[in-house]
């Protein structure tokens, strides 16, 4: 039997002894979806900390446009199929909006601190902001993708798609 090529996609099979599994979609996506924010969260960074405002307030907008995306994705996507298909996923899944509810907030905080071109108060937003969004991250990336992955497994291409 050919080995299925591991470059192909990332959520196909791979040949692991004489068994296939699955790699894990959700758990892939959704982590490079976060990278691509930290990354942009940097660029906010960088920016505030030279004062470059114009460059700072177009790196929030670029940054608070994708996280809002990549949230809107899990609570309208991923969570509602989850809570149906896997007992208890509900509390999970409120703990992760009521951090979507305060990472919003804390973004319009630096909008806002941006926008006032107050370096302190920018610099003190996204040292917070910085903290929060790791710890939600890694509640995300080591409970709900990988439960995503086992109890999802066949809707993955569908609900990734729309992330696209």
């Amino acid at each position: 039997m050919p080995s299925p090529r591991a470059s192909a996609a990332p959520h196909l099979a791979k040949r692991t002894g004489s068994t296939f599994a699955m790699s894990q979609p959700f758990v892939t996506t959704l982590t490079a979806d976060h990278r691509r924010c930290d990354q942009l969260f940097v660029q906010v960074e960088t920016a505030a900390q030279s004062a470059d405002w114009t460059l700072a307030a177009s790196a929030v907008e670029a940054f608070c446009n994708a996280t809002d995306r990549h949230f809107q994705f899990e609570e309208d996507m991923l969570f509602p199929p989850l809570e149906e298909v896997m007992p208890g996923a509900t509390g999970p899944t409120a703990v992760m909006r009521q951090e979507h509810q305060l990472i919003r907030q804390l973004m319009g905080d630096l909008r806002a601190a941006v926008d006032a071109q107050d370096g302190d108060e920018s610099l003190g937003v996204i040292s917070t902001l910085h903290m929060v969004l790791q710890q939600h991250n890694i509640k995300e990336e080591g409970v709900l993708y990988p439960a995503a992955d086992r109890d999802l497994a066949d809707q993955a291409e569908r609900l990734l798609a729309s992330l696209a």
